[in-house]
């Protein structure tokens, strides 16, 4: 089974090197693609340097379109599974494979890492903490579908799921519009407990402003996900 590890940076110099190493430490049987969402720090120089598997945006794209490329990438060199693990150093790759093991074992299209189900390592702040809460509970009302960690990036899909993402996937903060997505076409989603890590560097691409525009932004956008036509 071809895995493949797709890793959205932007401006992540300070990160990059520590997630590609835990990677190929803790992950041995991903391969991985850092799709750089046309950084203006030294993530590119970073990357080339070390001889990483690299894709270059020509332009930044934001995370949804970062991501989307990645899914692309996966789906067209045929790869089984694609896992999302940010470059911030969060995500801890030594879960992939338990990840891997639950998709395929419970023939599943999307497995999420949630940090809420056994609410152990960083959980966040209590604001962001609320918003979550408020998806789930939005979710759940569009969907029937509990979901404890909605905004999680840590998500692993299958083939079904990766044909689907791979042409049409939201473009900014996509996390909870895109599992309403595929809850909305019948395909199946779990989460299983993980353990995240607070940001080792860098800044949060979410700021106060972009906070507000997100808690107006994607209510309606699952709204308008949830009656759409297929």
């Amino acid at each position: 089974m071809k895995k493949l590890i797709i890793i959205p940076a932007y401006n992540e110099s300070a990160n990059i090197e520590k997630t590609v190493a835990s990677i190929k430490k803790d992950a041995k049987g991903f391969d991985y693609v850092i799709i750089n969402d046309c950084s203006i720090d030294n993530t590119r120089k970073i990357c080339e340097d070390n001889g990483f598997n690299i894709v270059n945006l020509p332009i930044n794209l934001g995370i949804g379109g970062a991501v989307q490329t990645g899914y692309r990438y996966a789906y067209e060199h045929g790869y089984d599974v694609a896992v999302q693990v940010d470059g911030d150093g969060q995500h801890d790759p030594e879960f992939l494979d338990t990840m891997a093991a639950y998709l395929v074992n419970h023939n599943l299209d999307m497995v999420i890492g949630s940090r809420f189900i056994e609410k152990k390592g960083f959980q966040s702040s209590y604001t962001r903490r609320m918003g979550i809460k408020f998806f789930t509970g939005l979710i759940k009302l569009m969907t029937g579908k509990t979901i404890t960690d909605p905004t999680s990036g840590l998500r692993m899909i299958g083939r079904n799921a990766m044909g689907l993402f791979a042409y049409d996937y939201p473009r900014d903060y996509p996390e909870p519009e895109s599992v309403v997505a595929i809850l909305r076409r019948n395909m199946k989603v779990e989460e299983i407990p993980v353990v995240m890590k607070a940001r080792e560097g860098g800044v949060s691409s979410i700021s106060l402003k972009k906070s507000v525009y997100y808690m107006i932004k994607v209510p309606l956008a699952i709204l308008i996900e949830r009656i759409r036509k297929y």
